[in-house]
């Protein structure tokens, strides 16, 4: 008998990609990386600005319901903190300092008639107070986690208006990013214009920035 002889063939060894194969493709990652990222960038950036402007339009309806309740908007130095609690509670906590204790009698008692008057006043905004008149127990920030700025009397809204804004993604006071309440560009005290920023609604000043976050915050 004739063996029959069998030929075992080797499959064929896979042949890797050339350098030049490489190059290629990382050229086009790189290419459709620089299409793709700036949409999104942008996109991000536009969320970002339309979140700040829902967020002051919801302040400002948060105060006007204040304003009906208190026959008026909180001070600067009450800030939007007077959104969330009393106005009394939203002031520093602290006792005054009169130096010297020897008063006399009729001094005395004209103290505690003033410390009356004070707590008879507190008890009067408190029991006007009808808030917090946010959903949240806190002021939000904006986006870029910032502190929202408020004025009143406003130097840029309409009279009798507070200003508020965001100073933005720079997280600089009066550039052009600042989203603001009002419209058109601000003005500073001898009624020029400033730095213009995105408008959701109001008239334009250079104001005094006022940090709202709380210590500890």
């Amino acid at each position: 008998m004739k063996r029959m002889s069998v030929h075992r063939t080797r499959p064929a060894r896979r042949r890797g990609f050339s350098l030049i194969e490489l190059l290629i493709v990382l050229a086009i990652l790189v290419l459709l990386a620089s299409m793709v990222a700036p949409r999104l960038l942008g996109s991000r950036d536009k969320a970002n600005i339309d979140a700040a402007r829902t967020q002051i339009n919801m302040l400002k309806s948060a105060l006007e319901l204040y304003s009906l309740d208190m026959s008026g908007y909180p001070t600067t130095e009450q800030g939007l903190e007077a959104l969330v609690r009393p106005p009394a509670a939203s002031s520093a906590d602290g006792e005054e300092d009169f130096g010297d204790d020897s008063f006399s009698e009729d001094e005395d008692l004209a103290g505690l008639d003033d410390d009356d008057a004070d707590e008879d006043a507190d008890s009067s905004v408190a029991s006007r107070w009808n808030g917090p008149y946010l959903k949240s127990d806190k002021v939000p920030r904006d986006p870029w986690g910032s502190a929202y700025r408020y004025e009143f009397p406003g130097r840029n809204n309409n009279v009798g208006e507070p200003d508020i804004w965001s100073i933005g993604p720079d997280r600089k006071d009066n550039t052009e990013d600042d989203i603001v309440s009002w419209t058109g560009k601000r003005r500073s005290g001898d009624g020029e214009a400033d730095a213009e920023g995105f408008e959701v609604g109001g008239d334009s000043g250079d104001t005094e920035e006022v940090d709202l976050s709380r210590d500890g915050e």
